[in-house]
Parts: C-alpha cells; structure tokens; sequence
C-alpha cells in the first residue's frame, strides 16, 4: 500500500456524534475510515461516520459506529456494536473494509458472488456478524415504531446476499427473479448464507446457499408475538392481504420496525 494515498483529506470525513462519545474517539474513528479509504480504486466522494453512545444502562453494547463511503457513486456502508467506543470503531473499520475490497473484486472478477465468498469458508479475513444484544422491551413498549416501504428489485439469491454486504445489513428483501416471490437473505448463526421464502436456486452456488423453508402468513400483531417468543432478531412473514413478504425486526435501541414491498397504487377505473 506504500504507494497508495488516501483520496480523501483527513477533515472531509463527515463525522456525526449522538451521545456521550469521548473526542478521542471521533478522532480515532475518524483516522480509522480515512485510512480504508486508501484501499479504494476508485476517488471517495464522500465519507461520512455516526458514532452513537445509548445511555441506556439495559444494553450491553451502548456503542454503535456507522460509516458510508461514496465510492464514485456506489454507497458503501458498515455499522459495528461493542461494549466500549474504540472496541465498535476497530469492528466498524474492518467490517468497512471488507465491504470495500469484496466491492472491488466482484466488478474486476464478475464471479458469482455467493460462491466467491461462502466457497472458502469465509477464510478470507471475515468475521461471523456477532448476533446484536438487543434491549429486550416490556410488552407495553412493543409497538412497532416505523414502517418502511420500498419497491423490491427482481434479483438473484446471489445479487440479494452481494447487495445485502455492500449495504452493511444483518438481512436483505428481494423478490426472486426466477420465482417471483418474496424472499429473504440473511447470515445464519455459522456465518453462511441463508435463504428464506419460495426461491429457485440454479448453478455452482446451489451447495452453498442453506435454504430455511418459506415465510408463514401472519397479520402485524402475530409476527410480534412471534419475534418475542422467538429470541430471533427479525421475523419474515407474508401479508395476509397482498401475500408481499415483509420483516419485521427489532432495532439496536429494541423499538420495533416493519419493512415491505411498497404497495402498488390503485389502477384508475374508467367510467
């Protein structure tokens, strides 16, 4: 890397501090994402990093680093909890990383993606995404807090786990370009690639995708009886109306979201 500068100067990392977050921290955090981007082989545009303290004494891991990098147009983002600031940026910037290189080696190699990573293991420098400790709510605090909307793009089992990396998240919803049907990627406890919902899985990355059954029908209220009793971090399930798949999942502060397929709006009736 002696050669290789970073693209950014150091004070255009926007960083972004919501809580009792020590300058020491900022800082470090901020060395940190300058530093991954002298990885990129293409200019950063923009760099920008949340550092959020919780101050609630419930959580066992009160701090949560964010990062998103603007990689010529392509957003590329991380986020990491611990117990302590500099434990959650260390974890960020790894995770950052290897996001970024993953990146950069899909579009050089145009490999397919699942069978890329999850072939190996995971040999690669990868750390299993440990399971969030999420503060466990009273009954009376479950109302589900957002809901969020989106047209789910047709895509592979393999486009849906690349896009689910690239973005830094736990889980990904797509709508299964062979099938047609709602369906849900996510990392299993061993770190491999799962599949949950009604998906056709084709080629070399058939073996290595674990495939868990298809999403149950459930009304709001039932999916969150079934995320309480299940301990899991998020339910998928399907509309009882549209038969669309939605999750609903519990977010590091354990106020509740609900995410789905944007409803189509009404056809017009001629008179």
């Amino acid at each position: 890397m002696s050669g290789r500068r970073p693209t950014l100067s150091p004070g255009a990392v926007d960083l972004v501090l919501r809580g009792p977050v020590s300058p020491d921290a900022a800082e470090y955090a901020r060395t940190k994402v300058d530093h991954v981007t002298a990885y990129a082989n293409h200019p950063v545009l923009a760099a920008r990093v949340v550092l959020t303290w919780a101050q609630d004494p419930a959580m066992d891991r009160p701090a949560r680093a964010e990062a998103s990098l603007d990689v010529n147009g392509t957003q590329i983002r991380a986020h990491a909890t611990a117990s302590d600031m500099m434990g959650a940026v260390d974890l960020l910037e790894a995770k950052l990383r290897k996001n970024l290189v993953q990146f950069q080696e899909r579009r050089r190699t145009r490999h397919r993606w699942i069978g890329l990573s999850v072939g190996n293991e995971w040999r690669h420098g990868d750390l299993p995404a440990a399971q969030v400790d999420h503060y466990r709510r009273p009954p009376q605090e479950r109302e589900i807090l957002r809901r969020k909307t989106f047209a789910l793009a047709p895509m592979t089992p393999d486009e849906a786990a690349y896009e689910m990396e690239l973005l830094g998240h736990d889980f990904y919803l797509f709508t299964d370009s062979r099938s047609g049907k709602d369906a849900l990627v996510y990392r299993d406890g061993t770190g491999r690639f799962a599949i949950r919902g009604e998906v056709v899985v084709e080629g070399e990355s058939a073996p290595l995708v674990h495939l868990t059954g298809s999403a149950p029908v459930l009304t709001e209220s039932d999916a969150v009886s079934r995320l309480e009793l299940s301990g899991e971090p998020f339910v998928f399930f399907r509309d009882p109306g549209s038969g669309r798949g939605r999750v609903l999942y519990i977010r590091y502060d354990g106020r509740l979201t609900a995410v789905g397929h944007a409803r189509p709006s009404l056809p017009h009736h001629h008179h």
